[in-house]
């Protein structure tokens, strides 16, 4: 499984690449978890993905998007302070341009490749390997985040805890929470999987 990270599709082979991952996060919000997010011809998107995000993604052997996640400068318009900032201290963000903001994280656990004896999918350590490095070459010390309770458990579980700095909400369907993750090369080396590649070309994207 190999990283990607892209922002304006330089090619048809990168286009298609993102156009899988807006059907990604149509199956995965849409369909399986019931969020009410926009779909048109079986593609999720939103206001903040014409903001040019940087996009991280998972591609399978075969060539298939298989996690995707969608990062924004944490200074400027981000889903964790204009969509939800009830998750946040009354004191607000505090936001740095070392700080990003990750969202629209998903995976597609039903790939049967990545799936091993483990609790947590490969694909899923893959994208938390994958956002870290692109952290580390990036500058980028901290991911700003809003996710849900269970993830907040797997989280911690694999040894990368959230840093809550508000407190849950019930919002939809889900009860919702913003934190801080650190990136940096200690948690990247512990949740790179085996068979990790990028495409960052640096010693780090490549497995030991």
């Amino acid at each position: 499984m190999q990283v990607f990270a892209l922002n304006k599709p330089r090619n048809v082979h990168e286009a298609r690449l993102i156009q899988q991952h807006h059907q990604l996060r149509a199956r995965v919000f849409a369909e399986r978890l019931g969020w009410e997010v926009n779909v048109a011809d079986g593609e999720e998107s939103d206001g903040f993905d014409t903001l040019d995000p940087t996009y991280i993604l998972a591609v399978s052997d075969l060539g298939n998007v298989s996690g995707c996640a969608r990062l924004l400068p944490a200074v400027g318009p981000t889903m964790v302070t204009n969509i939800f900032p009830s998750l946040l201290p009354s004191d607000g963000l505090n936001a740095h341009p070392a700080m990003i903001e990750s969202s629209r994280f998903c995976v597609d656990t039903t790939l049967e490749e990545g799936r091993g004896s483990g609790s947590v999918h490969e694909a899923t350590l893959t994208m938390f390997a994958g956002i870290i490095e692109w952290c580390l070459v990036s500058a980028i010390t901290e991911i700003v985040t809003v996710t849900d309770l269970r993830f907040e458990r797997i989280l911690g579980r694999v040894g990368w805890p959230l840093q809550r700095i508000g407190d849950p909400s019930r919002i939809g369907v889900t009860t919702a929470i913003a934190g801080i993750l650190p990136a940096n090369v200690e948690t990247f080396l512990r949740l790179r999987p085996s068979s990790y590649r990028s495409q960052f070309n640096g010693p780090l994207g490549q497995a030991a």
